[in-house]
């Protein structure tokens, strides 16, 4: 086993057993993964939809330069660097159209997904225009099924994956809670606001129990963006963007930078 795979791979079991990694220890993880490709996959969490700065050639996907893959790659310089993913993404998106530049010489592999398959964005819009009872059932309607059919979807992103380059560390990230209850706050209710959160942590539980099957490991960014939820002030995510309604309760560049690229630097 040559030394970079050793490094990524003890820092992943000390990942794995809760041991958070120096700052010196996760700087050299990066370096030790940058020596080979990195691929960013997922969904409009990792192509940086909301973070603007879009890159033009990728279109409807909405890569943006301010996305946490596209910082990472720019602060390590891998030796490759392939940006798939795309905004509005599910599992099936990503085994059939993202999945091209993976090989056995990858060393690093992100992705966010699992939030378009569960119908986030029809959740979300119930939630913003319906009453609190029609939001909180449409919120359990997509708990049932990410509890059904989203592991068995998941799953088969994640052997794809791992068929296609053998030897990369992969970090799957989460999602962040939306909202900081118990604030005055314009907008939906502390029921739906406390919902939503719950929803969101429902999606992390289901999400990191698979991706911990395949031995990938899960990238938490609830704590990174506390203190930054929509109603805190000092918000790191869009709330309701009726100019572009496309960006609502997207991170924000801010988010991109503070939120998600710790957790990958910290994993990676």
């Amino acid at each position: 086993m040559r030394r970079s795979r050793f490094t990524a791979y003890a820092a992943s079991l000390l990942l794995a057993a809760g041991i958070a990694l120096t700052g010196a220890t996760a700087a050299q993880a990066s370096q030790e993964a940058a020596a080979t490709g990195y691929v960013a996959l997922g969904d409009s969490y990792s192509s940086g939809v909301g973070a603007g700065s879009y890159i033009s050639s990728s279109g409807d996907c909405k890569r943006s330069t301010k996305a946490f893959p596209y910082l990472w790659a720019a602060a390590n310089s891998p030796s490759s660097f392939d940006f798939t993913a795309c905004s509005g993404a599910q599992t099936s998106d990503v085994t059939a159209n993202q999945l091209g530049p993976l090989n056995s010489g990858t060393g690093l592999v992100s992705i966010s997904i699992g939030g378009n398959d569960a119908g986030f964005a029809d959740v979300m819009t119930t939630c913003v225009l319906s009453n609190d009872s029609t939001c909180l059932s449409r919120i359990n309607t997509a708990k049932a099924y990410v509890d059904s059919t989203l592991p068995g979807r998941l799953d088969s992103v994640y052997s794809a994956i791992r068929a296609k380059a053998p030897s990369a560390r992969v970090v799957v990230l989460g999602y962040p809670r939306f909202y900081k209850l118990g604030q005055d706050c314009l907008g939906l209710s502390e029921t739906k606001r406390s919902a939503i959160n719950d929803a969101s942590d429902y999606m992390n539980a289901a999400i990191a129990k698979r991706a911990a099957n395949h031995g990938f490991t899960f990238g938490d960014v609830r704590s990174t963006f506390t203190g930054h939820e929509i109603c805190s002030g000092s918000s790191w995510l869009h709330s309701v963007n009726w100019a572009n309604i496309g960006e609502s309760y997207h991170p924000t560049e801010a988010g991109q930078s503070g939120g998600y690229l710790p957790v990958l630097r910290n994993l990676a």
